[in-house]
């Protein structure tokens, strides 16, 4: 029998009555709630910036709970952002056999998401995963504008009209379906901006940002859409234009066509 006390050496001292841990290594939580007129994203790079400060290199941070999720869903609604333009471009090359064209067509976005991040700046929404929502769906509701006015303009080059007289003309003639979808689609969205009580902070960004992009972007898709389709359409009639560009003639009697 041997004495505990000769071969250890014990002393007090004071320490946490429980430890957490996360990932496997010792934590302490910090958490807060943002001041009225911040956003979540503006919480996590507050607590990021003191980090960076005040921790060496011994210590680590990692997001949680909502601050996490809203991390990680940001970075896949970019991405879904950035293939849903992909997807759309290369729909439209097909359907209209170029690649000018799709082209044409997709520089509509960026005015309707300039419309939308100033619709949500005047109304002091955030930018928030619901309003990048709206951004997305922006995209294929916008380019549809684009749709009707290069589609028409092909049709008047079809009938031997030049670049210029066929996206003038074109923008002048689609004038009123453009009016027309962009004021059904936005009032079919506007229950959304104006939606009162419980669940309203998920439902007003994405109303606000997706109706702002849509007055913006059919506005100036009537006049950016056609100045860019006279510089970047193709001034060269592809097959199908110049099969569709054949006219009937009747042949007088002796003659051969």
């Amino acid at each position: 029998m041997v004495s505990l006390a000769d071969i250890i050496k014990t002393s007090e001292s004071a320490g946490p009555p429980l430890r957490f841990r996360y990932n496997r290594y010792n934590t302490a939580t910090f958490s807060a709630r943002p001041a009225q007129g911040y956003t979540v994203g503006d919480g996590v790079a507050a607590m990021k910036e003191v980090a960076e400060q005040l921790l060496d290199d011994s210590f680590a941070t990692a997001l949680k709970g909502q601050t996490r999720d809203y991390d990680e869903s940001s970075n896949a609604l970019l991405l879904a952002f950035l293939l849903a333009i992909v997807l759309v471009y290369l729909v439209l090359s097909t359907q209209f056999e170029s690649f000018r064209d799709a082209l044409t067509i997709l520089l509509s976005v960026p005015l309707a998401i300039t419309g939308a991040l100033a619709a949500l700046w005047f109304f002091g929404q955030s930018l928030n995963v619901f309003s990048q929502i709206g951004m997305i769906m922006l995209i294929g509701l916008v380019t549809k504008n684009g749709i009707l006015i290069v589609e028409f303009a092909n049709q008047l080059r079809a009938e031997g009209a030049s670049v210029r007289e066929a996206a003038h003309e074109a923008s002048a003639r689609r004038f009123r379906p453009v009016l027309m979808t962009s004021i059904s689609t936005i009032l079919g969205i506007l229950p959304l901006a104006l939606a009162l009580g419980a669940g309203a902070e998920s439902r007003v960004p994405m109303g606000i940002a997706f109706i702002g992009g849509m007055l913006v972007g059919s506005f100036f898709t009537l006049f950016v859409v056609p100045a860019l389709y006279t510089f970047i359409a193709s001034r060269k009639m592809s097959a199908a234009q110049r099969a569709a560009a054949r006219v009937e003639v009747d042949v007088p009697e002796g003659f051969e066509a």
